[in-house]
């Protein structure tokens, strides 16, 4: 297996696994907002409205990354990794203690395998240098 197929199918990976845990997050946030502490701008339709924009810009993400377009790539991923990594950002407003175990769970999912989605991008960007091989190729 050569290395463009074996990082597109760990970023695959990690993107399915970023995906599934944040619909399970925004699901319960979604449905049992009143539980959660967060900002009183905080609404219902905002949780499932952000969790559907960022999704699709991951998907593009992929997408661009499939069509080696990476600098758009890791714009795209960039931006998407922001959807779990903001999720420790629940503990700015309240305690440890008025969280559930599953509330803990579910945020701490998001921050794990969004940090993933981020360190792809940063693997690929200065340690891959995917990047530098599309260039060299356009120039020979």
């Amino acid at each position: 297996m050569n290395v463009k197929a074996s990082a597109e199918s760990v970023l695959k990976l990690i993107l399915i696994a970023s995906l599934v845990s944040t619909a399970i997050h925004f699901t319960d946030n979604y449905r049992f907002i009143e539980d959660y502490p967060q900002p009183a701008w905080i609404m219902a339709p905002s949780i499932y409205q952000s969790w559907i924009i960022l999704t699709i810009i991951g998907v593009i993400g992929y997408w661009f990354y499939r069509l080696r377009k990476f600098w758009f790539a890791y714009l795209c991923l960039g931006i998407y990794s922001l959807t779990g990594l903001a999720s420790p950002g629940h503990y700015l407003y309240g305690s440890w203690s008025q969280f559930s175990f599953k509330m803990h769970l579910f945020i701490w999912t998001d921050a794990i395998t969004s940090s993933a989605v981020l360190g792809f991008v940063v693997w690929s960007l200065f340690f891959l240098r995917e990047w530098k091989l599309t260039e060299q190729s356009t120039i020979a």
